[in-house]
């Protein structure tokens, strides 16, 4: 199975048809210029732009890899929700991100949304124990429990929650519910303000509102630079969903 068959994507990946359309209409205009990567690095450039930060020109040349399979996915490839930081430190030190870039890569939940069957727990019966997670304050267990009804109701619907008051936007609100408001959704992200080694990294970004997005940005360049191949290396694939 190729990656975007991995069960990993299908909930932690969103959008990859968008990429597909896009692909769709490059090979169209330019066939065989435009590979798969580029497009990837340009559409995160472009939604990072529409997210608020300052427009930049991003680098391109990159080819596809000649290989994917699902299990490169599922190799501990991708963070899971329930992930302790020792698990996230391990696989982002592998390629090559340092605590504080590793903070802020996961500051990515500044924008977008998480189903309630992801975190709703925390709030209603945290680690079986019957009772909420006590790293959560009084008002986000209040709003969990509004926002997703219990799995065991047939009113459940795995509704989804946002991850801050701006969802569409890359700032540091996120951080700012951290440590203020003791709100956060997943429990990876719970783990970033109780942990001693990323507390103050947390509370370095909620406290000073242009440093995460200037830092995200840095940092997203070096992600889209990581284990390129280039000149004669891989191939530029046709489509995304397969190698050619």
């Amino acid at each position: 199975m190729v990656e975007k068959s991995s069960m990993f994507n299908g909930l932690l990946l969103k959008g990859s048809d968008i990429i597909d359309d896009i692909k769709t209409r490059l090979e169209k205009k330019c066939p065989g210029i435009v590979s798969c990567a580029d497009v990837l690095a340009f559409t995160t450039n472009e939604a990072m732009t529409m997210a608020g930060l300052p427009a930049r020109r991003p680098l391109g040349g990159r080819r596809d890899s000649i290989v994917s399979l699902a299990s490169i996915v599922e190799a501990d490839n991708l963070p899971m929700s329930d992930w302790n930081i020792d698990q996230m430190m391990e696989l982002f030190g592998r390629k090559g991100f340092n605590i504080e870039e590793m903070v802020v890569m996961i500051g990515a939940h500044s924008v977008g949304i998480a189903h309630c069957d992801f975190f709703m727990q925390r709030a209603l019966n945290f680690n079986g124990t019957g009772i909420p997670d006590p790293t959560l304050g009084v008002e986000a267990i209040e709003e969990i429990r509004k926002a997703c009804p219990d799995a065991g109701t047939a009113l459940f619907r795995n509704p989804p929650v946002n991850f801050d008051a701006t969802p569409t936007v890359l700032d540091n609100l996120f951080f700012k519910d951290m440590v203020e408001k003791r709100r956060s959704l997943l429990i990876t992200d719970s783990h970033l303000l109780e942990d001693p080694r990323t507390r103050p990294i947390v509370e370095q970004m909620a406290g000073d509102p242009t440093l995460f997005p200037r830092r995200f940005a840095e940092v997203m360049i070096k992600l889209t630079s990581l284990n390129v191949l280039t000149g004669t290396e891989g191939e530029v694939r046709k489509i995304c969903r397969s190698t050619n």
